[in-house]
């Protein structure tokens, strides 16, 4: 099997955060440190070369596998703000619909800036995705 990717480094979040070109996404992108920092009382470090993550948990597969994994974490890509967040908590799908504008896949949520979405909502469902790992740690 290939070497996981996703791992943490001990790469400088800040100096990630200040290569951000767009000014924008750069000072969104601090907003949503501050957001996934609280709700998981945990330092921000960075996974991989582009994912800043928060917390830790130890992600089970169904076949009885493990790997450590960040409890909440987002990477400003070339097209939107990638969120990951868990979605496996009861309220998702209704804060979902009130999150504003957005896309997602299976295990992303896409963002363009923070002026698109509704930012108490993000904090509900980061708070409640990271309440949700805990409960099952």
């Amino acid at each position: 099997m290939a070497e996981l990717q996703t791992k943490k480094t001990k790469a400088s979040v800040e100096a990630f955060l200040k290569k951000i070109p767009n000014d924008e996404v750069r000072e969104d992108c601090v907003k949503i440190a501050e957001i996934m920092e609280k709700a998981t009382k945990s330092k921000p470090r960075m996974w991989g070369p582009a994912i800043i993550g928060f917390g830790d948990y130890v992600y089970r597969y169904p076949n009885g596998r493990e790997m450590d994994w960040m409890q909440v974490a987002f990477s400003p890509r070339k097209q939107a703000i990638t969120l990951y967040i868990c979605s496996e908590f009861a309220e998702f799908d209704d804060l979902l619909a009130q999150l504003g504008k957005h896309s997602r896949s299976k295990a992303c949520i896409y963002i363009k800036r923070l002026s698109d979405i509704n930012v108490p909502t993000l904090k509900k469902m980061v708070t409640a995705s990271v309440a949700s790992l805990k409960k099952r740690s």
